[in-house]
């Protein structure tokens, strides 16, 4: 694992999701945290275009960083649907740096939104595993419970009073009349 200076605000760790990026120091919002880099790639050059892995970064519609390089910590900053930071993309720089949008503590996971292609292509299949979907998925599971909790419960008061009464003679219904005896002509 890569190592980093005391002096940076934050620190590669253990997260749900895998490896994430940790703040050591308070981050300010609006502060620039680290730059995500590596090799520019150009969709124009096939082979370039055919290099397939989770950490591309598409600056535009021609170049694309290729931020699996180890000596890029941004790549272990995990995607949040509610981040503490986002992309600050620069094409014609050719630069991408990864800027607060919330004031964030130390402990904190530092997590930007990936956008929905990546979100479709990649996380969707497999479920997101930000903490706030985790939250949706915990309440929409407790409500499931509940829901089942109750119907069985109205099982259980309807059995028991069934169990009380003696199955009484179901009547035929004829024409919307209920009649309690035999239908038919009477035999004179």
């Amino acid at each position: 694992m890569p190592t980093t200076s005391s002096n940076k605000p934050y620190r590669v760790g253990r997260s749900k999701t895998g490896l994430g990026l940790f703040a050591t120091k308070p981050i300010k919002k609006g502060t620039r945290i680290v730059r995500y880099f590596g090799p520019i790639l150009d969709s124009r050059i096939p082979e370039h275009d055919d290099i397939e892995n989770k950490y591309l970064f598409e600056l535009n519609g021609r170049w694309t960083i290729d931020g699996s390089v180890r000596k890029n910590l941004a790549r272990y900053i995990n995607h949040s649907c509610r981040p503490n930071a986002e992309s600050d993309v620069r094409p014609r720089e050719r630069k991408v740096y990864i800027r607060a949008i919330k004031n964030i503590e130390p402990g904190d996971e530092i997590n930007y939104d990936y956008g929905t292609d990546y979100f479709k292509a990649y996380l969707k299949p497999i479920g997101c595993k930000c903490e706030s979907c985790e939250k949706k998925r915990k309440k929409l599971r407790a409500e499931a419970r509940a829901e089942r909790a109750k119907v069985k419960a109205r099982a259980v008061r309807k059995a028991d009073k069934t169990a009380g009464k003696a199955p009484a003679a179901k009547k035929k219904k004829l024409n919307g009349k209920h009649f309690g005896g035999k239908v038919g002509r009477s035999r004179a």
